[in-house]
């Protein structure tokens, strides 16, 4: 299947009524999301992970990806108005963002995040149908030792990406791949670091972790800083609209951040936070106002909120064709797929076609109706930040317990939930980042599961791995990646001197 037979495709499955729902729903949770200072789209994710098993697999991810790049929408509604990033990805666009909303000029600042952010979902709805096949077929040829190289560029990758040191992001890597241990081993079933618990040998799921690191965690910080509510600067709709100069300055930035988001979407790490300071920086060089950013340039605006979208469609390519998660958003999407009878991978488009491709095509659908919500309905969305934290705060809670709980009505989960929340807290407080945890617990199974057969596969020489191109040739990268930093320091002192 092409991918303009494929799209068409899609669409027919994007358009069922039972999906067009739960888009619509997922993007409007997502906003919702966004807009709210606090749990962030991984723990809705998690937290509507069983809402989504009387839904189909095709359904299910639908929604959940709705959640996903429709928390991009919403964050920059507050980082634009009360210069609070909803997300860690729109702190960028508070920069600007902001300072436009001061000399009341939010209006064109927020509409010019939204349609940059649907151009973005746009180009990445095309990247993804055109890249995924291509992507899919060089899937093909790799074996166990290329997924276990694979799973550890990853991981290399992610500790250099992320604002912790590196011997912090070894000890969040070596926590996440020992709790994904626990249970019984993949291939032969003996029961590991059970300590006699029967319920342990199921292993630690990830979604309890998930949201006792990004959900709880974040009401202990919310409880401890006494946030209060604030007000948020007015916007009415006929003030929306850009200027001609506007429009002028916004569209280059928009194409750029657009394709640029995307490609960083492609590899591991927090690449939505990435691309939109790489969008920033590339676009100040590129202005002929530099002086201008930071005080209420709207390329600052139209540049990284692009961007941050087309990362957002880029993360799923890697977790569709290649079946390993690149970031803890497309951990959760991994987690619903399994749960669905869904395997991700390079055989998904012969075997689940409705749901790559409906997916690919709901993207589209979520961006429109993301467009219609995010601009007329911005005051009902401004709104929900007069709610009291406490009360925010409660639902938030609640909604955890209940949630993880409805997955497999086990306590043990409950308790998970409750220590992944205190250790998240204390994680934050000793500057350790809990997304490196996640992501290892996610690729831990993948990746010991593709050591173990590719040993199999040499007959224990292991040295036999090393000597396939495309491992080495990945191994090679991920070295390169953590030596990187202090080969430039090297670089730099021999050039002083």
């Amino acid at each position: 299947m092409g991918a303009i037979d494929g799209i068409l495709f899609g669409f027919s499955v994007a358009f069922e009524w039972r999906n067009l729902l739960a888009c619509f729903v997922g993007v409007l949770i997502g906003t919702v999301v966004g807009v709210l200072p606090g749990i962030g789209p991984v723990g809705a994710m998690a937290l509507l992970l069983p809402a989504t098993f009387a839904l189909t697999p095709a359904g299910a991810l639908i929604m959940l990806a709705g959640i996903y790049y429709g928390s991009m929408y919403g964050g920059s509604t507050t980082a634009i108005l009360l210069k609070v990033p909803g997300e860690v990805s729109s702190v960028v666009t508070t920069l600007d963002g902001y300072e436009m909303a001061r000399r009341g000029r939010a209006g064109p600042a927020l509409f010019v995040a939204a349609i940059g952010s649907f151009v973005a979902g746009t180009i990445g709805v095309v990247g993804m149908a055109f890249v995924g096949p291509l992507l899919s077929k060089v899937a093909l040829t790799f074996g166990p030792p290329e997924y276990f190289a694979l799973c550890l560029l990853g991981l290399m990758a992610l500790s250099r990406l992320t604002d912790s040191s590196l011997s912090r992001a070894f000890v969040m890597v070596a926590a996440g791949l020992a709790l994904s241990t626990i249970g019984m081993e993949p291939m032969s079933g003996t029961s590991r670091f059970t300590f006699g618990f029967l319920k342990l040998s199921q292993g630690i799921d990830l979604v309890p972790i998930a949201m006792g690191m990004f959900g709880v965690a974040e009401l202990l910080v919310m409880a401890e800083q006494k946030l209060k509510t604030q007000s948020p600067i007015a916007v009415r709709l006929r003030e929306l609209l850009p200027t001609k100069v506007d429009w002028q300055r916004s569209w280059p930035p928009i194409a750029r951040g657009s394709i640029m988001g995307f490609l960083f979407g492609l590899v591991p790490g927090p690449t939505a936070m990435i691309a939109t300071f790489t969008s920033y920086s590339l676009e100040r060089k590129l202005s002929k106002y530099p002086e201008q950013f930071g005080k209420g340039a709207i390329e600052g605006v139209a540049g990284p909120e692009a961007a941050n979208n087309g990362a957002a469609q880029g993360a799923f390519l890697p977790l569709l064709t290649l079946g390993i998660p690149f970031a803890p958003a497309t951990a959760m999407l991994l987690t619903a797929l399994l749960i669905h009878g869904v395997q991700p991978g390079p055989l998904m488009m012969a075997k689940n076609p409705e749901v790559f491709w409906g997916v690919v095509s709901s993207m589209y659908v979520g961006n429109c109706m993301l467009l219609v919500l995010n601009l007329p309905l911005i005051g009902v969305f401004v709104s929900l930040l007069r709610l009291p934290m406490y009360l925010i705060a409660s639902i938030v809670a609640l909604l955890c317990l209940v949630g993880t709980y409805a997955i497999s009505n086990s306590m043990l989960d409950i308790w998970v939930l409750l220590i992944s929340g205190v250790a998240g807290y204390l994680l934050r407080k000793l500057r350790f980042e809990p997304a490196i945890l996640v992501l290892a617990l996610a690729l831990g199974p993948i990746l010991e599961r593709s050591f173990v057969q590719s040993l199999y596969l040499v007959q224990g020489e292991w040295i036999q791995i090393l000597q396939r191109p495309i491992t080495a040739g990945m191994l090679v990268t991920g070295l390169a990646v953590l030596a990187a930093p202090a080969m430039m320091r090297l670089f730099r002192r021999s050039a002083v001197n």
